[in-house]
């Protein structure tokens, strides 16, 4: 789980401020199989809290 957290957090402030990027915006830098994994992990880390808060 600590590993989906890290890939998670180096995707957080890029996506979120565009101006955080050197160039363009963050669809210029992020494609479909970035955002697949990314909300492979989201669903992941939520079933395992939701699974530990049951």
């Amino acid at each position: 789980m600590v590993e989906r957290l890290r890939i998670l957090d180096a995707l957080y402030i890029p996506t979120r401020y565009p101006d955080s990027l050197p160039d363009g915006a963050p669809s210029d830098h992020f494609g479909h199989l970035q955002s697949r994994d990314a909300l492979s992990h989201a669903r992941a880390l939520v079933d395992a809290i939701a699974a530990q808060m049951a």
